[in-house]
Formats: structure tokens, C-alpha cells, sequence
């Protein structure tokens, strides 16, 4: 369901985006509205799902896990109890970032991360070697990353 925004609300979105933690006051200063506004606002914006949650985000290399894969995965069968099937696996594993179910080529896009190749491998044999449903699955590993976010686009963007 599209959540109606002000540009007041766009505002704390992009600042709440770039700094979860920002206080009350500081928000306050940065948008104009006063401090009970922002309270209200925020407590709408998190009650409509347009703030779905705040989160830590982590230096991975800091805490040893210093690779990252992008893993594209087609499926044997295309049956919708296998599509679910697969998501909910790839869902429960904490070494799958993000998963994406896709047109094209491939069924799945995943975002994964390791320690190192043997821990990837430990990975690949859980999800995909393991798991019949899994007709093939190309990996590329990440170099280095350019840009890493979750950030939408919400200053400026017409959606009054």
C-alpha cells in the first residue's frame, strides 16, 4: 500500500536514512517542525511500514567476514511451492544478505556473505548442492564494494 508523504515526512525519511540515531532535537532542527511534530510523524511513519525497521550496520570485515558473493540460481521446477520453498531456505540462512526472486535468466539473485571461499563452499553445498530443486547457480565474488545501502530515493520525488 503507498504511504501518502509531505515533505516534511520525505525529509525525516532521508535524514532517519542516512542517521537512525539522530535524536529527537537534532531532527527537529534539521526539518523546522518542532519536537512533539516529529514524535507524531515518526510514530506514523513506523506504524504505515514506510519505516519498516532500524538497524545496525556493520563494517563485515571488522568482524572476519571478509567476502562477498553475488549468486544468480535457477530453479529445477518453477512451481510456486518451490519458489516458496527456496525463499524460505535462503530467508533462514544469516549468510544470505539479500534475496531477490527475478525474471530472466536465472529464478533467484542472491547477496551473500563469507568468511573466506570455505565457508562459501560450506554455503553452496547447504543451498544449492543440497537441494534437488536447484537446477544450476553462477557466482561472481565481489572485488570490492563501490556502494553498499538500502537507501530509497525520497527528497524531491513527486510523490505528494
Amino acid at each position: 500500500m503507498f504511504v501518502k508523504l509531505d515533505q516534511f515526512d520525505r525529509s525525516l525519511l532521508h535524514l532517519m536514512q542516512r542517521d537512525a540515531k539522530m535524536g529527537l532535537e537534532a531532527l527537529a532542527s534539521e526539518t523546522g517542525l518542532s519536537v512533539a511534530s516529529v514524535q507524531r510523524r515518526l510514530k506514523a511513519l513506523r506504524a504505515s511500514g514506510a519505516i519498516h525497521s532500524e538497524v545496525a550496520i556493520v563494517d563485515p570485515k571488522k568482524l572476519g567476514v571478509a567476502m562477498s558473493f553475488v549468486v544468480m540460481v535457477e530453479l529445477e521446477r518453477e512451481r510456486q511451492d518451490q519458489i516458496d520453498a527456496f525463499s524460505r531456505q535462503a530467508q533462514a540462512e544469516p549468510r544470505v544478505q539479500q534475496c531477490y526472486y527475478i525474471t530472466g535468466d536465472a529464478d533467484f539473485c542472491l547477496i551473500c556473505a563469507a568468511r573466506d571461499m570455505d565457508d562459501f563452499e560450506e554455503l553452496t553445498k547447504k543451498l544449492f548442492f543440497d537441494n534437488s530443486n536447484v537446477r544450476r547457480f553462477r557466482t561472481s565474488v565481489v572485488m570490492g564494494r563501490k556502494k553498499v545501502g538500502l537507501g530509497i530515493p525520497v527528497k524531491d520525488n513527486g510523490m505528494d
